[in-house]
């Protein structure tokens, strides 16, 4: 086998292993039992119709069609260092992703959606670390 072959065959396996390497276990068909940063933690999740002073200041559980948007308020403890997302859900389809970047060891952060008066339905917010583990 001549010099070029040897070293394009190489070249190949690497990048091969390479790719490979940047998936995600679960995507290779193998199942993720438990989250990377077991002691990672929401402390306080709410839906509010606003903030104040990093705070929420109510808690939603339903709304009518007159509200034009809400919040996602989430307190994270133990994820510094690490990219968090709030997943938005509507009727279980992903309406829009909101990552975050946590900067200490009781981080608060919030999203905010705006609601369509036609969307009416069940709203669900996913908490997902950078793993792509849902942690709240």
């Amino acid at each position: 086998m001549s010099l070029y072959r040897v070293v394009m065959k190489e070249a190949f396996t690497l990048a091969t292993l390479l790719i490979l390497g940047s998936i995600p276990l679960a995507a290779m068909g193998e199942e993720i039992l438990e989250s990377p940063v077991p002691d990672a933690q929401v402390a306080r999740a709410q839906f509010t119709t606003g903030i104040s002073d990093r705070e929420p200041v109510d808690q939603v559980v339903t709304l009518d069609n007159s509200t034009t948007s809400i919040y996602y308020f989430t307190e994270l403890h133990n994820l510094q260092g690490r990219s968090v997302s709030h997943r938005w859900e509507y009727d279980g389809r992903v309406t829009s992703e909101v990552p975050f970047t946590v900067e200490g060891p009781r981080w608060r952060v919030f999203s905010k959606k705006k609601l369509d008066p036609a969307m009416t339905g069940k709203w669900t917010v996913l908490v997902i670390d950078q793993s792509g583990w849902p942690i709240h």
